[in-house]
Protein backbone atom coordinates (compact mmCIF):
# COMPACT_ATOMS: atom_id res chain seq x y z
CA UNK A 1 0.00 0.00 0.00
CA UNK A 2 1.49 3.01 -0.74
CA UNK A 3 0.43 6.83 0.15
CA UNK A 4 1.01 10.36 -1.18
CA UNK A 5 0.49 13.54 0.03
CA UNK A 6 0.22 16.59 -1.89
CA UNK A 7 1.60 19.30 -0.04
CA UNK A 8 4.23 18.68 3.04
CA UNK A 9 3.94 21.83 5.32
CA UNK A 10 3.64 21.81 9.09
CA UNK A 11 0.54 19.58 9.28
CA UNK A 12 1.62 16.88 6.22
CA UNK A 13 5.29 17.10 8.28
CA UNK A 14 3.60 16.11 11.59
CA UNK A 15 1.58 13.01 9.95
CA UNK A 16 4.50 11.67 8.29
CA UNK A 17 6.84 11.57 10.79
CA UNK A 18 4.39 10.39 13.03
CA UNK A 19 3.84 6.94 10.67
CA UNK A 20 7.19 6.71 10.04
CA UNK A 21 9.79 8.02 12.92
CA UNK A 22 7.19 8.23 15.63
CA UNK A 23 5.58 4.75 15.93
CA UNK A 24 6.93 3.26 13.03
CA UNK A 25 3.83 2.00 11.61
CA UNK A 26 4.52 2.43 8.00
CA UNK A 27 7.75 2.80 5.87
CA UNK A 28 8.91 5.39 4.41
CA UNK A 29 9.68 3.90 1.25
CA UNK A 30 6.02 3.80 0.39
CA UNK A 31 5.21 7.47 0.86
CA UNK A 32 5.28 9.92 -1.85
CA UNK A 33 5.33 13.73 -1.48
CA UNK A 34 5.36 16.86 -3.17
CA UNK A 35 4.87 20.19 -2.67
CA UNK A 36 4.50 23.68 -4.23
CA UNK A 37 8.02 24.45 -3.40
CA UNK A 38 9.34 20.94 -4.18
CA UNK A 39 12.64 21.46 -1.56
CA UNK A 40 10.08 21.49 1.00
CA UNK A 41 9.02 17.94 0.31
CA UNK A 42 12.24 16.88 -0.62
CA UNK A 43 13.57 17.84 2.86
CA UNK A 44 10.69 15.72 4.24
CA UNK A 45 11.59 12.93 2.44
CA UNK A 46 15.25 13.01 3.46
CA UNK A 47 14.06 12.70 7.05
CA UNK A 48 11.90 10.37 6.71
CA UNK A 49 13.12 7.54 4.00
CA UNK A 50 10.18 8.50 1.71
CA UNK A 51 10.70 9.80 -1.95
CA UNK A 52 9.99 13.56 -3.29
CA UNK A 53 8.10 14.13 -6.36
CA UNK A 54 8.34 16.90 -8.94
CA UNK A 55 4.39 17.33 -9.43
CA UNK A 56 1.18 16.17 -7.89
CA UNK A 57 0.52 13.98 -10.98
CA UNK A 58 3.32 11.89 -9.95
CA UNK A 59 2.17 11.70 -6.98
CA UNK A 60 -0.96 10.17 -7.57
CA UNK A 61 0.56 7.98 -10.52
CA UNK A 62 2.30 6.05 -7.38
CA UNK A 63 -0.29 5.95 -4.42
CA UNK A 64 -3.62 4.17 -3.42
CA UNK A 65 -4.44 6.45 -0.76
CA UNK A 66 -3.38 10.52 -1.46
CA UNK A 67 -4.02 12.64 1.33
CA UNK A 68 -4.52 16.47 -0.03
CA UNK A 69 -2.57 18.52 2.69
CA UNK A 70 -2.71 21.73 0.97
CA UNK A 71 -5.32 25.06 2.37
CA UNK A 72 -8.69 25.18 1.78
CA UNK A 73 -8.22 27.80 -1.26
CA UNK A 74 -6.00 25.78 -2.64
CA UNK A 75 -7.91 23.06 -3.33
CA UNK A 76 -9.91 24.99 -6.62
CA UNK A 77 -7.40 25.95 -8.06
CA UNK A 78 -5.19 22.45 -7.99
CA UNK A 79 -7.82 19.93 -8.13
CA UNK A 80 -9.40 20.51 -11.67
CA UNK A 81 -5.87 20.34 -13.49
CA UNK A 82 -5.17 16.70 -11.50
CA UNK A 83 -8.97 15.27 -12.18
CA UNK A 84 -7.79 13.19 -15.27
CA UNK A 85 -5.13 11.69 -12.75
CA UNK A 86 -7.46 10.72 -10.39
CA UNK A 87 -9.62 9.16 -12.51
CA UNK A 88 -7.10 6.93 -13.78
CA UNK A 89 -6.07 5.88 -10.55
CA UNK A 90 -8.97 5.85 -8.52
CA UNK A 91 -7.12 6.15 -5.05
CA UNK A 92 -8.68 6.57 -1.56
CA UNK A 93 -8.85 10.47 -1.22
CA UNK A 94 -8.36 12.25 2.29
CA UNK A 95 -8.37 15.92 2.70
CA UNK A 96 -7.68 17.55 5.74
CA UNK A 97 -8.82 20.63 4.33
CA UNK A 98 -11.32 22.87 6.77
CA UNK A 99 -14.42 23.58 6.48
CA UNK A 100 -14.72 22.05 2.42
CA UNK A 101 -17.45 19.32 2.79
CA UNK A 102 -17.65 15.71 1.59
CA UNK A 103 -20.28 17.09 -1.34
CA UNK A 104 -17.90 19.81 -1.86
CA UNK A 105 -14.88 17.66 -2.82
CA UNK A 106 -16.89 15.17 -4.73
CA UNK A 107 -17.13 18.01 -7.44
CA UNK A 108 -13.85 17.24 -8.38
CA UNK A 109 -13.37 13.78 -8.44
CA UNK A 110 -15.14 10.54 -10.40
CA UNK A 111 -18.17 9.41 -9.59
CA UNK A 112 -18.24 7.01 -6.80
CA UNK A 113 -14.70 8.10 -5.33
CA UNK A 114 -13.85 7.06 -1.90
CA UNK A 115 -13.71 9.97 0.12
CA UNK A 116 -12.71 11.13 3.74
CA UNK A 117 -12.70 13.91 5.28
CA UNK A 118 -10.08 14.61 8.65
CA UNK A 119 -9.01 16.91 10.92
CA UNK A 120 -5.70 16.66 13.07
CA UNK A 121 -4.31 19.52 14.96
CA UNK A 122 -1.16 20.80 15.31
CA UNK A 123 -0.59 18.96 18.56
CA UNK A 124 0.25 16.27 16.32
CA UNK A 125 3.79 17.32 16.18
CA UNK A 126 4.14 15.48 19.44
CA UNK A 127 1.92 12.80 18.93
CA UNK A 128 -1.25 14.44 20.55
CA UNK A 129 -3.57 15.45 18.01
CA UNK A 130 -7.43 14.90 18.46
CA UNK A 131 -8.22 14.01 15.05
CA UNK A 132 -12.14 13.73 13.86
CA UNK A 133 -12.87 12.06 10.25
CA UNK A 134 -15.69 11.56 8.52
CA UNK A 135 -16.61 9.65 5.43
CA UNK A 136 -18.72 8.98 2.46
CA UNK A 137 -20.77 6.25 1.08
CA UNK A 138 -17.58 5.07 -0.94
CA UNK A 139 -15.35 4.34 1.66
CA UNK A 140 -15.31 0.73 2.73
CA UNK A 141 -14.84 -0.76 6.23
CA UNK A 142 -11.24 -1.53 5.53
CA UNK A 143 -10.37 1.95 3.64
CA UNK A 144 -11.98 3.56 7.20
CA UNK A 145 -9.54 1.55 8.79
CA UNK A 146 -6.95 2.46 7.47
CA UNK A 147 -7.01 6.21 7.97
CA UNK A 148 -7.40 5.36 11.78
CA UNK A 149 -4.70 3.48 11.27
CA UNK A 150 -2.69 6.52 9.80
CA UNK A 151 -3.94 9.02 11.65
CA UNK A 152 -3.11 6.92 15.00
CA UNK A 153 0.14 7.46 14.17
CA UNK A 154 -0.36 11.18 15.59
CA UNK A 155 -2.56 10.46 18.33
CA UNK A 156 -6.50 9.71 19.04
CA UNK A 157 -9.11 9.40 16.47
CA UNK A 158 -12.99 10.06 17.17
CA UNK A 159 -15.22 9.60 14.22
CA UNK A 160 -17.76 12.25 14.24
CA UNK A 161 -21.54 12.39 11.96
CA UNK A 162 -20.44 15.37 8.94
CA UNK A 163 -23.13 17.56 10.41
CA UNK A 164 -21.54 18.04 13.10
CA UNK A 165 -17.69 18.40 11.71
CA UNK A 166 -17.70 22.15 11.84
CA UNK A 167 -18.05 21.92 15.56
CA UNK A 168 -15.36 19.17 15.78
CA UNK A 169 -13.23 21.66 14.05
CA UNK A 170 -14.23 24.30 16.93
CA UNK A 171 -13.76 21.99 19.97
CA UNK A 172 -11.15 19.68 18.55
CA UNK A 173 -8.93 22.36 15.99
CA UNK A 174 -9.03 25.70 16.91
CA UNK A 175 -9.60 25.69 20.69
CA UNK A 176 -5.70 24.23 20.95
CA UNK A 177 -4.94 28.30 20.40
CA UNK A 178 -7.47 28.89 22.68
CA UNK A 179 -5.59 26.54 25.30
CA UNK A 180 -2.46 28.17 24.38
CA UNK A 181 -4.07 31.77 24.84
CA UNK A 182 -4.95 31.01 28.24
CA UNK A 183 -1.99 29.35 29.16
CA UNK A 184 -0.11 32.47 28.00
CA UNK A 185 -1.89 34.58 29.94
CA UNK A 186 -2.06 32.96 33.23
CA UNK A 187 2.41 33.17 32.65
CA UNK A 188 1.84 36.58 32.02
CA UNK A 189 -0.39 37.02 34.81
CA UNK A 190 2.78 35.34 37.49
CA UNK A 191 5.02 37.10 35.27
CA UNK A 192 3.34 40.57 36.70
CA UNK A 193 3.29 39.36 40.25
CA UNK A 194 7.02 38.12 40.28
CA UNK A 195 7.92 34.93 38.94
CA UNK A 196 9.79 34.14 35.75
CA UNK A 197 7.52 33.59 32.62
CA UNK A 198 9.37 30.22 31.64
CA UNK A 199 8.67 28.49 35.43
CA UNK A 200 4.91 30.25 35.49
CA UNK A 201 4.26 28.31 32.20
CA UNK A 202 5.98 25.15 32.76
CA UNK A 203 4.04 25.35 35.94
CA UNK A 204 0.13 25.94 34.26
CA UNK A 205 0.98 23.71 31.07
CA UNK A 206 1.62 21.28 33.89
CA UNK A 207 -1.87 22.08 35.43
CA UNK A 208 -3.65 22.43 32.47
CA UNK A 209 -2.38 18.56 31.48
CA UNK A 210 -3.75 17.37 34.90
CA UNK A 211 -7.09 18.99 34.61
CA UNK A 212 -7.64 17.33 31.49
CA UNK A 213 -6.73 14.17 33.10
CA UNK A 214 -8.65 14.63 35.58
CA UNK A 215 -11.89 15.03 33.13
CA UNK A 216 -11.17 12.52 30.87
CA UNK A 217 -10.21 9.39 33.90
CA UNK A 218 -11.59 11.16 37.14
CA UNK A 219 -14.96 10.63 35.60
CA UNK A 220 -16.50 13.59 36.64
CA UNK A 221 -17.89 16.58 34.64
CA UNK A 222 -16.21 20.15 35.27
CA UNK A 223 -18.13 21.93 37.17
CA UNK A 224 -18.71 19.73 39.93
CA UNK A 225 -14.81 19.57 40.28
CA UNK A 226 -14.44 23.37 40.72
CA UNK A 227 -16.81 23.07 43.35
CA UNK A 228 -14.18 20.79 44.87
CA UNK A 229 -11.81 23.44 44.50
CA UNK A 230 -13.48 26.35 45.90
CA UNK A 231 -13.63 26.11 50.11
CA UNK A 232 -16.51 28.61 51.18
CA UNK A 233 -14.99 31.97 51.30
CA UNK A 234 -11.66 30.81 49.85
CA UNK A 235 -9.02 32.34 47.05
CA UNK A 236 -10.46 30.49 44.55
CA UNK A 237 -14.14 31.34 44.22
CA UNK A 238 -12.35 35.39 44.22
CA UNK A 239 -10.91 34.03 41.08
CA UNK A 240 -14.03 32.14 39.48
CA UNK A 241 -16.39 34.65 40.40
CA UNK A 242 -13.96 37.58 38.79
CA UNK A 243 -13.43 35.53 35.99
CA UNK A 244 -17.47 34.74 35.41
CA UNK A 245 -18.26 38.60 36.24
CA UNK A 246 -15.66 39.72 33.54
CA UNK A 247 -17.95 37.61 30.66
CA UNK A 248 -15.08 34.51 30.53
CA UNK A 249 -17.25 31.68 29.43
CA UNK A 250 -19.48 33.87 27.27
CA UNK A 251 -16.35 35.43 25.51
CA UNK A 252 -15.73 31.83 24.97
CA UNK A 253 -18.79 31.10 23.37
CA UNK A 254 -18.35 34.35 21.20
CA UNK A 255 -14.78 32.37 20.02
CA UNK A 256 -16.52 29.54 19.44
CA UNK A 257 -19.41 30.72 17.96
CA UNK A 258 -16.80 33.09 15.38
CA UNK A 259 -14.68 30.01 14.48
CA UNK A 260 -18.03 28.23 13.26
CA UNK A 261 -19.28 30.55 11.21
CA UNK A 262 -15.48 30.78 9.21
CA UNK A 263 -15.86 27.31 8.83
CA UNK A 264 -19.20 27.45 7.47
CA UNK A 265 -18.08 30.09 5.09
CA UNK A 266 -15.28 28.28 3.73
CA UNK A 267 -18.09 25.43 2.88
CA UNK A 268 -19.52 27.45 1.26
CA UNK A 269 -16.68 28.76 -0.92
CA UNK A 270 -15.75 27.18 -4.92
Amino acid sequence: MDFGFIGAGNMVSAIVKGMTLGTGSFEGKNIFLTSKSVATAKKLAEECGATACQTSLEVIAHSDVVILGVKPNVLAVILPELQQAFAKKNPLVVSIAAGKTLEYLSEYFPEKTAIVRAMPNINAKIGASTTGLCCNEYVSGEQKQLVKDIFSTIGTVTEIDESQFSIFSVIGGASVAFAYLYMDALAHAALKAGMPKKQALQITAETVLGSAKMVLEGGEAPWPLIDQVCSPGGTTIEGVSALQAGGFEATLVKAFDAVLAKDNAFGQKK
